[in-house]
C-alpha cells in the first residue's frame, strides 16, 4: 500500500523550480527544498526518487507554465504579424520588472542549467537542444507573418537574429536588466524597420 501524499506536488515542483531557476541546479540541496517549501525529504524521495527527479520536473513545468505561453501565438495556425514584436516586448516587460532584491528569478532556467555542471549531462543537453528548436520554430513562424514578402534569406537572417536575441537578453537579465532590455529594443526596432522596406 503506497503512502498518502501529504503535499501540493505542482506547488512543490513550482517552488522547487524557482529555486533551480535561481541558483542554478548544481546550488540548491534537498534540505533547501525542505526548508523552503516544508515538505520532508522522504517525501521528495518518494514522488521523484531524488534531486534529479525533481529537477526534471521543474524543468518540465518550466517550458508548460513559462515558456510555451510567451511561444503560444506564434504557434497558432494562424500567427498575427505583430506576434513577434509581441513577444519580444513582453519579454522585455518581463525583464524590466524583475525583483532586483532575488526574490523572483530572472533569465531563463534553462540558459541557467546550460551554464553550470548538469548542463554537461546528455539527457540536460537534449532538453535546452529541443528548448532552442522550439524556440526557433516559433520565431521563425512569428517573422514569416511579420515579413510576408521578404525572401527567404531575410526571413532566415532575421529569425536568426531574433533568436539571438531573446537568448542574449534572458542572459543578460540575470547580470544587467538594462542592458537585456536594449537588445530586446534593438531587435523590435530593427524587425520593426525591415517591416517597412
Amino acid at each position: 500500500m503506497g503512502r498518502a501524499v501529504t503535499h501540493d506536488r505542482g506547488k512543490l515542483v513550482s517552488d522547487a523550480r524557482d529555486m533551480f531557476w535561481r541558483k542554478g541546479f548544481d546550488a540548491v540541496s534537498v534540505a533547501d527544498v525542505e526548508a523552503a517549501t516544508g515538505v520532508g525529504r522522504s517525501s521528495i524521495y518518494h514522488a521523484f526518487g531524488n534531486m534529479r527527479g525533481l529537477f526534471d520536473a521543474a524543468v518540465t513545468d518550466y517550458l508548460d507554465t513559462i515558456v510555451r505561453p510567451r511561444l503560444r501565438p506564434m504557434t497558432v495556425e494562424k500567427v498575427d504579424g505583430d506576434a513577434v514584436i509581441d513577444y519580444l516586448s513582453r519579454l522585455r516587460d518581463a525583464i524590466a520588472v524583475i525583483d532586483r532584491d532575488g526574490a523572483a528569478p530572472a533569465g531563463c532556467l534553462l540558459l541557467t542549467t546550460a551554464a553550470g555542471n548538469i548542463g554537461g549531462d546528455d539527457a540536460v543537453a537534449q532538453v535546452v537542444a529541443a528548448y532552442h528548436r522550439e524556440l526557433s520554430t516559433a520565431i521563425a513562424r512569428g517573422v514569416q507573418a511579420h515579413l510576408p514578402d521578404a525572401d527567404a534569406t531575410t526571413r532566415d537572417r532575421m529569425t536568426r537574429m531574433t533568436v539571438a536575441a531573446s537568448i542574449a537578453g534572458l542572459s543578460l537579465a540575470r547580470v544587467d536588466a538594462d542592458a537585456a532590455c536594449a537588445t530586446l529594443d534593438a531587435a523590435i526596432a530593427t524587425l520593426a524597420e525591415q517591416r517597412r522596406r
